[in-house]
Protein backbone atom coordinates (compact mmCIF):
# COMPACT_ATOMS: atom_id res chain seq x y z
CA UNK A 1 0.00 0.00 0.00
CA UNK A 2 1.18 3.30 -1.10
CA UNK A 3 -0.61 6.20 0.82
CA UNK A 4 -0.44 10.05 0.13
CA UNK A 5 -0.82 12.12 3.08
CA UNK A 6 -1.40 15.86 2.65
CA UNK A 7 -2.88 18.74 4.88
CA UNK A 8 -2.22 22.63 5.45
CA UNK A 9 0.11 23.86 7.94
CA UNK A 10 -0.62 23.99 11.33
CA UNK A 11 -1.84 20.25 11.70
CA UNK A 12 0.99 18.74 13.49
CA UNK A 13 0.82 15.71 10.82
CA UNK A 14 3.98 14.16 11.46
CA UNK A 15 3.78 13.26 15.23
CA UNK A 16 0.31 12.03 14.42
CA UNK A 17 1.31 10.06 11.85
CA UNK A 18 4.02 8.81 13.86
CA UNK A 19 1.85 7.39 16.08
CA UNK A 20 -0.31 5.68 13.04
CA UNK A 21 2.84 3.76 12.19
CA UNK A 22 3.80 2.68 15.97
CA UNK A 23 -0.32 1.31 16.17
CA UNK A 24 0.27 -0.54 13.23
CA UNK A 25 3.71 -1.83 14.09
CA UNK A 26 2.00 -3.01 17.52
CA UNK A 27 -0.87 -4.98 15.00
CA UNK A 28 2.12 -6.64 13.28
CA UNK A 29 2.04 -4.45 10.08
CA UNK A 30 4.70 -3.25 8.34
CA UNK A 31 4.34 0.61 7.71
CA UNK A 32 7.17 3.72 6.60
CA UNK A 33 6.81 6.88 7.34
CA UNK A 34 8.21 9.35 4.65
CA UNK A 35 8.29 12.78 5.60
CA UNK A 36 8.60 15.05 2.41
CA UNK A 37 9.29 18.18 4.41
CA UNK A 38 12.07 16.61 6.91
CA UNK A 39 13.72 14.97 3.81
CA UNK A 40 14.16 18.68 2.13
CA UNK A 41 15.40 20.08 5.24
CA UNK A 42 18.14 17.70 5.61
CA UNK A 43 18.89 17.14 1.93
CA UNK A 44 19.86 21.26 2.30
CA UNK A 45 21.51 21.65 5.80
CA UNK A 46 21.99 25.45 4.95
CA UNK A 47 18.88 26.12 4.95
CA UNK A 48 17.16 27.39 8.73
CA UNK A 49 14.11 25.77 9.73
CA UNK A 50 10.64 27.24 8.87
CA UNK A 51 12.87 29.06 6.01
CA UNK A 52 12.87 26.49 3.27
CA UNK A 53 9.71 28.05 1.74
CA UNK A 54 11.62 31.36 0.84
CA UNK A 55 13.99 29.25 -1.30
CA UNK A 56 13.80 30.44 -4.65
CA UNK A 57 11.40 28.21 -7.21
CA UNK A 58 14.06 26.19 -8.71
CA UNK A 59 15.84 25.30 -6.25
CA UNK A 60 12.65 24.00 -3.98
CA UNK A 61 11.56 22.28 -6.87
CA UNK A 62 14.91 20.61 -7.26
CA UNK A 63 15.29 19.78 -3.48
CA UNK A 64 11.25 17.99 -4.01
CA UNK A 65 12.49 16.25 -6.46
CA UNK A 66 15.69 14.83 -5.07
CA UNK A 67 14.04 13.19 -2.33
CA UNK A 68 11.31 11.72 -3.68
CA UNK A 69 13.43 9.80 -5.60
CA UNK A 70 14.28 8.20 -2.00
CA UNK A 71 10.58 8.14 -1.43
CA UNK A 72 10.42 5.97 -4.42
CA UNK A 73 13.32 3.89 -3.51
CA UNK A 74 11.95 3.37 0.49
CA UNK A 75 8.62 2.01 -1.48
CA UNK A 76 10.73 -0.90 -3.18
CA UNK A 77 11.74 -1.92 0.75
CA UNK A 78 8.36 -1.48 2.46
CA UNK A 79 5.33 -3.42 1.99
CA UNK A 80 3.54 -0.08 2.89
CA UNK A 81 4.57 3.49 2.80
CA UNK A 82 3.07 6.79 3.82
CA UNK A 83 4.40 9.94 2.30
CA UNK A 84 3.67 12.84 4.36
CA UNK A 85 3.54 16.17 2.27
CA UNK A 86 1.31 18.61 0.97
CA UNK A 87 -0.73 19.52 -2.09
CA UNK A 88 -0.12 23.32 -2.35
CA UNK A 89 1.73 25.94 -0.67
CA UNK A 90 0.88 29.61 -0.68
CA UNK A 91 3.88 31.68 0.44
CA UNK A 92 5.45 34.51 -0.35
CA UNK A 93 5.53 33.01 -3.94
CA UNK A 94 2.07 32.85 -4.00
CA UNK A 95 0.17 29.65 -4.52
CA UNK A 96 1.96 26.49 -6.22
CA UNK A 97 1.49 23.34 -6.51
CA UNK A 98 3.94 21.07 -4.21
CA UNK A 99 4.29 17.71 -6.10
CA UNK A 100 5.82 16.45 -9.07
CA UNK A 101 3.10 14.48 -11.51
CA UNK A 102 5.82 12.49 -13.43
CA UNK A 103 6.76 11.15 -9.82
CA UNK A 104 3.51 11.03 -8.52
CA UNK A 105 2.69 9.06 -11.62
CA UNK A 106 5.74 6.45 -10.26
CA UNK A 107 4.46 6.32 -6.92
CA UNK A 108 1.26 5.75 -8.05
CA UNK A 109 -0.26 5.40 -4.33
CA UNK A 110 -3.51 3.55 -3.31
CA UNK A 111 -5.12 6.14 -1.16
CA UNK A 112 -4.99 9.74 -0.87
CA UNK A 113 -5.98 11.34 2.64
CA UNK A 114 -6.42 14.76 3.00
CA UNK A 115 -6.28 15.39 6.98
CA UNK A 116 -8.16 19.12 8.55
CA UNK A 117 -9.04 20.20 12.28
CA UNK A 118 -10.83 22.69 13.78
CA UNK A 119 -9.40 25.79 12.39
CA UNK A 120 -9.06 26.95 16.20
CA UNK A 121 -6.75 24.23 16.95
CA UNK A 122 -4.79 25.11 13.41
CA UNK A 123 -4.32 28.62 14.93
CA UNK A 124 -3.36 27.39 18.18
CA UNK A 125 -0.48 25.23 16.97
CA UNK A 126 0.84 27.55 14.39
CA UNK A 127 0.71 30.53 16.85
CA UNK A 128 2.52 28.20 19.41
CA UNK A 129 5.36 27.43 16.87
CA UNK A 130 5.96 31.27 16.72
CA UNK A 131 3.72 31.70 13.63
CA UNK A 132 1.56 34.96 13.40
CA UNK A 133 1.76 36.49 10.00
CA UNK A 134 -1.98 34.83 9.32
CA UNK A 135 -5.68 35.45 9.82
CA UNK A 136 -8.41 32.82 10.42
CA UNK A 137 -9.16 34.11 6.71
CA UNK A 138 -6.32 32.67 5.38
CA UNK A 139 -6.38 29.04 7.36
CA UNK A 140 -9.98 28.55 5.84
CA UNK A 141 -8.59 29.17 2.37
CA UNK A 142 -5.34 27.18 2.79
CA UNK A 143 -7.49 23.72 4.26
CA UNK A 144 -10.03 24.22 0.82
CA UNK A 145 -6.81 24.61 -1.35
CA UNK A 146 -5.61 21.54 -0.08
CA UNK A 147 -8.21 19.54 -0.52
CA UNK A 148 -9.20 20.62 -3.74
CA UNK A 149 -5.69 20.31 -4.92
CA UNK A 150 -5.22 16.45 -3.31
CA UNK A 151 -8.67 15.59 -4.71
CA UNK A 152 -7.69 17.07 -7.75
CA UNK A 153 -3.72 14.76 -7.63
CA UNK A 154 -5.72 11.44 -7.10
CA UNK A 155 -8.10 11.62 -9.66
CA UNK A 156 -5.45 12.59 -12.30
CA UNK A 157 -2.97 9.83 -11.09
CA UNK A 158 -5.20 7.22 -9.77
CA UNK A 159 -8.88 8.22 -10.72
CA UNK A 160 -12.10 7.98 -8.95
CA UNK A 161 -12.64 6.17 -5.66
CA UNK A 162 -9.12 7.04 -3.72
CA UNK A 163 -9.37 10.01 -2.20
CA UNK A 164 -10.63 10.43 1.29
CA UNK A 165 -10.79 13.65 3.90
CA UNK A 166 -10.24 12.70 7.69
CA UNK A 167 -10.67 14.67 10.43
CA UNK A 168 -6.76 14.91 12.42
CA UNK A 169 -8.81 13.97 15.82
CA UNK A 170 -7.65 16.94 18.57
CA UNK A 171 -8.74 15.38 21.22
CA UNK A 172 -9.69 12.14 20.06
CA UNK A 173 -6.46 11.29 18.21
CA UNK A 174 -5.59 7.81 19.26
CA UNK A 175 -8.83 7.11 17.75
CA UNK A 176 -8.51 9.32 14.59
CA UNK A 177 -4.79 7.01 14.09
CA UNK A 178 -6.47 4.02 14.50
CA UNK A 179 -9.31 4.76 12.20
CA UNK A 180 -6.42 5.25 9.35
CA UNK A 181 -4.63 2.16 10.34
CA UNK A 182 -8.14 0.23 9.94
CA UNK A 183 -8.20 2.29 6.19
CA UNK A 184 -4.68 0.84 5.36
CA UNK A 185 -5.09 -2.52 6.21
CA UNK A 186 -8.83 -3.55 7.25
CA UNK A 187 -9.65 -2.74 3.59
CA UNK A 188 -13.04 -5.23 4.11
CA UNK A 189 -14.42 -2.76 6.65
CA UNK A 190 -17.68 -0.68 5.53
CA UNK A 191 -17.12 3.01 5.31
CA UNK A 192 -20.18 4.40 7.12
CA UNK A 193 -20.96 8.21 7.50
CA UNK A 194 -22.58 9.35 10.53
CA UNK A 195 -25.42 11.51 10.35
CA UNK A 196 -27.10 13.19 14.30
CA UNK A 197 -28.73 16.54 14.43
CA UNK A 198 -25.79 18.88 15.86
CA UNK A 199 -26.91 22.24 15.53
CA UNK A 200 -30.53 22.43 17.34
CA UNK A 201 -30.96 19.83 19.97
CA UNK A 202 -32.33 21.68 22.53
CA UNK A 203 -31.41 22.40 26.13
CA UNK A 204 -32.29 21.08 29.90
CA UNK A 205 -32.83 16.83 30.81
CA UNK A 206 -34.45 15.75 27.11
CA UNK A 207 -31.12 17.57 25.80
CA UNK A 208 -28.89 15.55 27.72
CA UNK A 209 -30.79 12.75 26.95
CA UNK A 210 -30.52 13.23 23.24
CA UNK A 211 -26.62 13.83 23.20
CA UNK A 212 -26.08 10.47 25.56
CA UNK A 213 -28.06 8.93 22.95
CA UNK A 214 -25.95 10.34 20.11
CA UNK A 215 -22.76 9.55 21.93
CA UNK A 216 -24.07 6.09 22.32
CA UNK A 217 -24.70 5.77 18.89
CA UNK A 218 -21.40 7.22 17.28
CA UNK A 219 -19.03 5.11 19.97
CA UNK A 220 -20.89 1.63 18.53
CA UNK A 221 -20.84 2.48 15.11
CA UNK A 222 -17.22 3.46 15.50
CA UNK A 223 -16.51 -0.10 16.77
CA UNK A 224 -17.71 -1.64 13.25
CA UNK A 225 -17.22 0.84 11.13
CA UNK A 226 -14.92 2.75 9.18
CA UNK A 227 -16.68 6.42 9.94
CA UNK A 228 -16.60 9.86 8.86
CA UNK A 229 -17.95 11.61 11.63
CA UNK A 230 -19.05 15.75 11.18
CA UNK A 231 -18.77 16.02 14.41
CA UNK A 232 -15.09 15.62 14.34
CA UNK A 233 -14.67 18.82 13.36
CA UNK A 234 -16.82 21.12 14.81
CA UNK A 235 -16.75 24.63 13.91
CA UNK A 236 -20.33 25.96 13.92
CA UNK A 237 -19.90 26.51 17.97
CA UNK A 238 -17.45 29.46 16.93
CA UNK A 239 -20.14 31.38 14.38
CA UNK A 240 -22.63 31.48 17.88
CA UNK A 241 -19.47 32.45 19.80
CA UNK A 242 -18.73 35.52 17.70
CA UNK A 243 -21.67 37.35 17.34
CA UNK A 244 -22.00 36.97 21.11
CA UNK A 245 -18.97 37.97 21.48
CA UNK A 246 -18.83 41.21 19.38
CA UNK A 247 -22.39 42.12 20.61
CA UNK A 248 -20.71 42.58 23.95
CA UNK A 249 -17.89 44.64 22.95
CA UNK A 250 -15.07 41.81 23.15
CA UNK A 251 -12.08 42.63 21.10
CA UNK A 252 -10.67 38.36 21.04
CA UNK A 253 -11.95 35.74 23.49
CA UNK A 254 -10.47 32.24 24.52
CA UNK A 255 -11.38 28.94 22.72
CA UNK A 256 -10.26 25.74 22.41
CA UNK A 257 -9.73 22.12 25.13
CA UNK A 258 -7.98 23.07 28.38
CA UNK A 259 -3.86 23.59 28.00
CA UNK A 260 -4.71 24.54 23.94
CA UNK A 261 -6.75 27.46 24.32
CA UNK A 262 -6.53 29.51 20.99
CA UNK A 263 -7.07 33.82 21.27
CA UNK A 264 -9.21 34.16 18.72
CA UNK A 265 -9.58 38.08 17.44
CA UNK A 266 -13.30 38.67 17.39
CA UNK A 267 -13.48 40.62 13.71
CA UNK A 268 -11.29 37.99 12.67
CA UNK A 269 -13.85 35.57 13.72
CA UNK A 270 -16.62 37.08 12.51
CA UNK A 271 -15.25 37.11 8.78
CA UNK A 272 -14.99 33.59 8.69
CA UNK A 273 -18.87 33.13 9.23
CA UNK A 274 -19.83 32.13 5.94
CA UNK A 275 -16.67 29.79 4.78
CA UNK A 276 -17.41 28.16 8.35
CA UNK A 277 -21.16 27.53 7.02
CA UNK A 278 -19.73 26.87 3.63
CA UNK A 279 -17.01 24.36 3.97
CA UNK A 280 -19.53 22.50 6.65
CA UNK A 281 -22.16 22.12 3.37
CA UNK A 282 -19.53 20.97 1.18
CA UNK A 283 -17.32 18.81 3.51
CA UNK A 284 -20.18 16.70 4.84
CA UNK A 285 -21.58 16.03 1.38
CA UNK A 286 -18.10 14.50 0.55
CA UNK A 287 -18.02 12.53 3.44
CA UNK A 288 -20.74 10.64 2.39
CA UNK A 289 -19.65 10.77 -1.60
CA UNK A 290 -16.56 8.77 0.33
CA UNK A 291 -18.78 6.34 2.29
CA UNK A 292 -20.34 2.71 1.35
CA UNK A 293 -23.31 3.98 3.67
CA UNK A 294 -25.08 6.85 5.64
CA UNK A 295 -26.03 5.56 9.38
CA UNK A 296 -28.39 8.23 10.85
CA UNK A 297 -29.44 8.75 14.11
CA UNK A 298 -32.90 10.14 15.37
CA UNK A 299 -33.01 11.15 18.96
CA UNK A 300 -35.98 11.21 20.98
CA UNK A 301 -37.21 14.73 22.42
CA UNK A 302 -40.12 15.87 25.00
CA UNK A 303 -42.99 14.41 24.18
CA UNK A 304 -41.34 11.22 22.05
CA UNK A 305 -40.87 13.74 19.30
CA UNK A 306 -37.57 13.20 16.58
CA UNK A 307 -34.90 15.20 16.98
CA UNK A 308 -33.99 16.27 13.09
CA UNK A 309 -32.70 18.92 11.66
CA UNK A 310 -32.76 20.12 8.26
CA UNK A 311 -28.86 19.26 8.09
CA UNK A 312 -29.74 15.80 8.47
CA UNK A 313 -32.34 15.52 6.00
CA UNK A 314 -30.45 16.96 3.55
CA UNK A 315 -27.76 14.42 3.74
CA UNK A 316 -30.42 11.41 3.71
CA UNK A 317 -31.05 12.40 0.66
CA UNK A 318 -27.64 13.27 -0.49
CA UNK A 319 -26.76 9.49 0.27
CA UNK A 320 -30.25 8.25 -1.43
CA UNK A 321 -29.80 10.15 -4.70
CA UNK A 322 -26.32 8.91 -4.72
CA UNK A 323 -27.27 5.23 -4.65
CA UNK A 324 -25.69 4.67 -1.28
CA UNK A 325 -27.44 2.33 1.39
CA UNK A 326 -29.31 5.08 3.97
CA UNK A 327 -29.58 3.29 7.75
CA UNK A 328 -32.10 4.98 9.80
CA UNK A 329 -32.41 5.07 13.69
CA UNK A 330 -35.52 6.26 14.54
CA UNK A 331 -35.50 6.45 18.52
CA UNK A 332 -38.86 8.68 18.64
CA UNK A 333 -42.38 7.29 20.06
CA UNK A 334 -44.36 8.74 16.38
CA UNK A 335 -43.93 7.10 13.45
CA UNK A 336 -41.28 8.63 10.58
CA UNK A 337 -42.91 10.17 7.66
CA UNK A 338 -42.74 8.78 4.32
CA UNK A 339 -39.67 10.59 3.44
CA UNK A 340 -38.15 8.76 5.81
CA UNK A 341 -39.32 5.25 4.96
CA UNK A 342 -39.49 5.93 1.26
CA UNK A 343 -35.45 6.67 1.33
CA UNK A 344 -33.96 4.41 3.55
CA UNK A 345 -32.87 0.74 3.06
CA UNK A 346 -33.41 0.09 6.60
CA UNK A 347 -35.27 1.79 9.46
CA UNK A 348 -34.58 0.56 13.15
CA UNK A 349 -35.94 1.69 16.62
CA UNK A 350 -32.54 1.09 18.52
CA UNK A 351 -28.89 0.93 18.20
CA UNK A 352 -29.05 -2.58 19.35
CA UNK A 353 -31.22 -3.48 16.64
CA UNK A 354 -29.09 -1.90 13.64
CA UNK A 355 -25.94 -3.91 15.53
CA UNK A 356 -27.93 -7.10 15.45
CA UNK A 357 -28.53 -6.15 11.85
CA UNK A 358 -25.34 -5.12 10.76
CA UNK A 359 -23.47 -8.38 12.24
CA UNK A 360 -26.50 -10.81 10.76
CA UNK A 361 -26.38 -9.40 7.28
CA UNK A 362 -22.59 -9.01 6.72
CA UNK A 363 -22.32 -5.64 7.47
CA UNK A 364 -18.89 -6.57 9.87
CA UNK A 365 -17.08 -8.72 8.58
CA UNK A 366 -16.80 -12.19 10.48
CA UNK A 367 -13.77 -13.96 11.96
CA UNK A 368 -11.58 -12.41 15.33
CA UNK A 369 -12.45 -8.74 15.62
CA UNK A 370 -9.20 -7.94 16.92
CA UNK A 371 -9.05 -4.36 17.39
CA UNK A 372 -12.05 -4.16 15.60
CA UNK A 373 -14.37 -4.05 18.74
CA UNK A 374 -12.43 -2.14 21.15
Amino acid sequence: MRIVVTGQVGLDKKPFLQKVVELAREQGFDLALMNLGEMMYSEAPDVPKGRILDLPLSRLQGLRRSVFKDVLSACAKHANVIVNTHATFRWRHGLFYAFDHDQMQALNADMYVVLVDNIDRVHYRLTRDGHHDHTLKDLMVWREEEVLATELLSGIVRGHGCFYIMARGGEQEDSAAEMLVRMIFRRSLRKAYLSFPMSHVGNGAASSAAMAQIEDFRRQMKRMFLCFDPGDVEEKPLCALAIQAAQSGLRSIEYGPAGAKALLDVSDLLTIIPDIDGQIYARDFKLIDQSDMIISLIPNIEEGRPCISSGVERELQHAHEAAKDVFVIWLANVHPSPFITETATEVFRSVEQAVKFFIENGYVPSGPPGRLFT
